[in-house]
């Protein structure tokens, strides 16, 4: 079979591989046909993402159909459409027995840890397979970033009368913003990337964006009748917009970090206290999650389709990858079609 290996930084091969062992007892075998572009995978290809080993197989954001089953489970069978949920955890951590796996102590994920499903078959575990009769296999790869979104939202625990501001619109502040608005608050969108905020006035109706040139806190009150927002969601994985968004966050309000860094924070304690803060972190999500965006989109509760503006066929995409780094492309996210 084939399949994509990132050998090194920026550089990509196609590659003849043995196809996976008979799915063990709990396992399924999965043909992969769609595999959507995150932005840990443009992390690894630039070289600077510290989860990533070379070489590696990357895609974690994947739609895939079943081929075959190594025991009978009466939930799923052979030809299902399925959502993957690629955080491989222990089971038996004392955060696995918490009911959050998604903080396992040994965590790892398919496309970042080891190898993911930029490839034609994957064995996975039943357990991590997220199955619908209705999704394409564009929409069933979109559901890894949502339910991203959708578990840094609830981690944000927001009551519906919140002002909310996401800074950072890429991928993942999008299915954040698409959460937000699912929970009714009134939302803020900053970004130094103009046109990636036009296409969220456009496609999002988002009413209110702060972007290159302005100055954040002045027009944040301007917007809020003197006021700052109550819950504050950064999700650039900048350090220095990590350390800035502690003076976007109001009296009393909440800071959530979506994005991270491999590097320390700092802040001014002072006005953390004098402010009263919370500061949460948000990381992947759980089986839920992935079962709420499922039912969101089958309800037709929001239309995530028009978020892929650029796609490539598997035999063309080590081509066209680099130019999905380029600011000026205009990628807000990117599709592989593998089959």
């Amino acid at each position: 079979m084939k399949g994509i290996v990132l050998e090194k930084a920026r550089r990509f091969c196609m590659a003849d591989m043995p196809p996976p062992d008979k799915p063990a007892l709990g396992e399924a075998l999965v043909r992969v046909h769609r595999v959507g572009v995150c932005g840990t995978d443009l992390h690894a290809f630039r070289g600077d993402q510290t989860f990533n080993y070379c070489p590696i197989i990357l895609g974690h954001e994947l739609g895939v159909e079943i081929v075959s089953i190594a025991d009978s489970v009466g939930e799923f069978s052979v030809g299902d459409h399925c959502a993957v949920e690629p955080y491989m955890n222990c089971g038996h951590c004392i955060a696995c027995r918490r009911g959050k796996p998604n903080c396992c102590v040994s965590l790892k994920v398919l496309g970042v840890h080891v190898d993911g499903g930029m490839r034609d078959f994957i064995n996975v575990p039943i357990s991590k397979l997220h199955k619908s009769k209705i999704l394409s296999m564009d929409q069933l790869a979109l559901v890894e970033m949502l339910a991203v979104g959708a578990h840094a939202v609830q981690r944000g625990n927001l009551d519906g009368g919140e002002s909310v501001l996401v800074v950072g619109a890429g991928p993942i502040g999008l299915s954040v913003i698409q959460f937000v608005q699912v929970a009714g608050n009134e939302i803020i969108v900053m970004d130094i990337n103009q046109k990636r905020l036009d296409f969220y006035r456009r496609i999002m109706q988002v009413n209110h964006c702060i972007g290159p040139g302005e100055e954040p806190v002045h027009r944040l009150r301007e917007i809020l009748s003197g006021d700052l927002p109550l819950v504050v969601f950064d999700c650039t994985g900048n350090p220095q917009s990590m350390m800035e968004s502690f003076a976007f966050v109001d009296h009393g309000g909440k800071l959530v970090f979506v994005g991270h860094f491999p590097g320390d924070i700092k802040f001014h304690d002072p006005d953390f206290h004098c402010r009263e803060l919370t500061l949460l972190g948000s990381r992947n999500s759980t089986s839920a999650d992935f079962e709420r965006v499922i039912k969101l989109i089958e309800e037709r509760r929001f239309d995530v389709t028009p978020w892929i503006t650029h796609r490539a066929r598997s035999t063309d995409m080590i081509e066209v990858f680099p130019q999905w780094l380029d600011p000026d492309a205009g990628v807000v996210k990117a599709m592989v079609e593998w089959q």
